[in-house]
């Protein structure tokens, strides 16, 4: 089978290995489709550390290709868990810096291959309303649930999101079906213009006009409560304090490849509740059945499908349009 390997920082390989051999409590899955995006360039450039050699791919769907499990028969359609909960086992102290989660093609081997083991508590079976397109990006939905819980929202409600992301964009989707009011603000009009195509009614430019703006559309008292997208670039975080009435709830996500700096002086005087996340793992089954009953429509976005033959050129340019994810979902073809 192909196993395609990061050695090195720009340097992926592909590699010919023997199938997995069966192990106790494991299925094999034969890999169908991946999501490529920003997170995973970071790892290809090399801008994040990394203990190389390591299999790349955050975010897969499969097939099951045997028969062993009564819930996961043979050609079940899966969607792998990105986030697992990390080994706590054994009799060394542990480092309560390490994260809760191990993430598959971050810390631990990823899905950019043709085959692997997996046990039946980190895979999930894809009813058939779901595309595979679709339920690879069933992670992104469950972490836009997830910030949507902590915002403690009710119908009528503003909430100021910051990052015209897919994150960002599709948090407004969630929020819009939930019957609240997200106002979505991006440096780039460019990403804006999309999410309005994504049935966003409520758009503005980050400039000096910002705070005034948002007070007209609230009646003059702000934002119930705000979003801190930080993998959309470009924005400042500390917006989304400014933005937020007084004692109102602000959800930063950021994941483990990136860095977040922000002053917490507004959050304090205003009395802010703060909130920090970084997966949606526990929100899968609710993300499933959201996307099932159409609460988001990721059919907008270009999708572009490639083969594994094209991922390092992909990889590679990525740099070259930091705005890729505000438009594109990009999809590797294992087939």
């Amino acid at each position: 089978m192909n196993v395609y390997r990061l050695t090195g920082p720009r340097k992926l390989q592909r590699f010919e290995e023997p199938l997995p051999e069966k192990e106790e409590g494991k299925l094999r899955v034969r890999v169908t489709k991946l999501l490529v995006n920003s997170l995973d360039a970071t790892l290809y450039e090399g801008s994040v550390r990394v203990r190389y050699p390591i299999i790349p791919g955050r975010y897969a769907v499969g097939v099951v290709s045997e028969d062993g499990d009564p819930y996961f028969k043979r050609g079940t359609r899966v969607l792998l868990h990105t986030f697992r909960p990390a080994d706590m086992s054994g009799t060394q102290k542990r480092d309560f810096s390490a994260p809760d989660y191990d993430i598959c093609g971050r810390n631990i081997d990823g899905f950019c291959r043709d085959f692997l083991l997996v046990a039946p508590e980190f895979m999930t079976a894809l009813p058939a309303s779901v595309s595979d397109e679709r339920a690879l990006l069933l992670h992104h939905l469950a972490l836009a649930r997830g910030i949507c819980e902590r915002l403690e929202i009710s119908k009528g409600k503003h909430i100021a999101v910051v990052g015209a992301n897919l994150i960002g964009i599709l948090v407004c989707q969630l929020l819009i079906y939930q019957q609240a009011a997200p106002i979505l603000l991006d440096t780039m009009e460019s990403h804006l213009d999309f999410a309005r195509k994504c049935g966003v009614y409520y758009t503005m430019l980050s400039d000096e006009h910002t705070l005034d703006e948002v007070a007209a559309v609230t009646g003059g008292r702000l934002a119930d409560g705000s979003v801190y997208v930080s993998t959309a670039v470009g924005n400042d975080p500390e917006l989304a304090f400014r933005l937020t009435a007084r004692g109102g709830n602000t959800v930063i996500y950021g994941s483990s490849s990136n860095n977040v700096r922000l002053d917490l002086t507004p959050a304090i005087r205003k009395h802010l509740t703060v909130h920090c996340i970084n997966n949606g793992y526990d929100h899968l089954p609710t993300a499933i059945n959201l996307m099932a009953n159409k609460a988001v429509d990721p059919s907008p976005y270009r999708a572009n499908v490639i083969k594994p033959a094209a991922l390092e050129a992909l990889l590679a340019d990525y740099p070259s349009r930091i705005d890729r994810d505000a438009d594109e979902v990009n999809f590797v073809d294992m087939l």
